[in-house]
């Protein structure tokens, strides 16, 4: 009998742990999102304002 609560309760601290980490994974893929969008969004003004400046010196 013994065993079988101590299976019953790791197999609900296993449960439990599988949630964090998927918790932990979903978070960590919410800022790596947002980090990518900051940066494209930095990026991108600078590549469109540098290929504008090329180009009106290339029509010159």
């Amino acid at each position: 009998m013994e065993n079988e609560i101590k299976q019953v309760e790791f197999m609900e601290t296993t449960e439990s742990e599988k949630g964090a980490s998927m918790l932990e994974y979903a978070l960590l893929a919410a800022l790596i999102a947002v980090v990518c969008i900051a940066a494209i969004t930095l990026l991108g003004q600078n590549a469109s304002k540098t290929f504008s400046s090329v180009g009106a010196a290339m029509d010159t």
